[in-house]
């Protein structure tokens, strides 16, 4: 197979986990690319950001369990069993571990930084997995995604605003500068993990299920949850009776994103689905105004226009080349 360009949106002719059965051309990219983090929807999220007195590797436990329940009959009805192929084992553990931990920094980056921030950091996500997939999969890694690499890190510096570039001005945080800068660590490595689990998922191809590999994803992200808590001694039920309901959204609309994203990817080419989904950067920054009061600063919004459009760009040209 030739050398393939990734950008860590749809590889629209490479292998990857079957969508169904029977999807159609063009249709084959990995639905686990949409959770491959956990990423939640921005509706999850904005009940993540309100949730006050969980831990954020709580939230991921509670979590890993609904889906659990979800994937237990699916797992059952398909008959592919709870383990997997022999030679598949190591990256689905692999894919469990890195997908749980991307998942659970996402969660610690809501609760500690504004839900614009942390959202656009991890739009990154694609450049790193252009450049893991380049390393790790001898995919190709074109003058185009140096290009979107650059936009994509112009866009996190302006969010960041470092003080050695910016001074110390910390004017329109919502939090300490010290907060903000350990969001912004977590919504990185968020990135990194998603993008490594990605390039696992790539590797794996068809020979694993989709719903094999969330069930590698839940229950090691559940063990991997329950050993946090108990070394951070954080473990506990929330206190208030509006916080258990926003844990039982946030598993809703995790579930319920990953369903749209991967009916999206059933009928619709990777490239529209892609662009489609630099909304949630829109809705990030028009929940972080209705809900929390807080208007993004200027830099956010330079930086969200750089991410977006090396995004965008990156989407348009996956597309473009799978038309031809």
């Amino acid at each position: 197979m030739r050398p393939q360009d990734s950008t860590g949106v749809a590889e629209l002719q490479e292998p990857g986990l079957p969508l169904t059965d029977d999807a159609p051309p063009g249709a084959t990219e990995e639905p686990a690319a949409a959770e491959a983090a956990g990423a939640p929807d921005r509706v999850g999220s904005l009940f993540v950001k309100k949730v006050q007195d969980v831990h954020a590797v709580e939230i991921s436990a509670f979590r890993c369990v609904f889906q659990m329940l979800v994937v237990i009959p699916c797992l059952i009805y398909r008959k592919t069993g709870f383990i997997g192929p022999k030679g598949q084992r190591i990256f689905l553990i692999l894919r469990g571990v890195l997908g749980s931990t991307a998942m659970m920094l996402i969660y610690y980056a809501y609760q500690t930084m504004s839900l614009a921030d942390a959202t656009v950091i991890t739009f990154s996500s694609p450049v790193f997995t252009s450049i893991f997939a380049w390393i790790c999969l001898k995919e190709k890694y074109s003058p185009w995604d140096a290009l979107f690499t650059v936009f994509t890190i112009t866009g996190v510096i302006l969010i960041v605003r470092p003080p050695f570039l910016f001074g110390s001005d910390t004017s329109g945080m919502e939090e300490s500068y010290s907060g903000h800068l350990k969001g912004t660590f977590a919504a990185i490595g968020s990135a990194v993990f998603a993008a490594s689990t990605l390039v696992i998922l790539r590797k794996m191809g068809k020979s694993v299920d989709y719903f094999l590999s969330i069930w590698y994803y839940v229950v090691l992200g559940l063990v991997e949850s329950v050993i946090i808590l108990s070394v951070l001694g954080e473990w506990s039920l929330p206190y208030c009776g509006l916080d258990r309901l926003f844990l039982i959204f946030i598993g809703l609309f995790g579930l319920g994103g990953q369903i749209f994203i991967t009916k999206a990817l059933q009928i619709e080419k990777a490239g529209p689905v892609a662009i489609m989904k630099t909304m949630d950067v829109v809705f990030a920054f028009i929940f972080q105004i209705i809900f929390f009061n807080n208007v993004p600063t200027w830099w956010t919004v330079g930086g969200a226009l750089c991410v977006v459009a090396s995004n965008v760009g990156a989407a348009i040209r996956k597309w473009y080349q799978s038309s031809k």
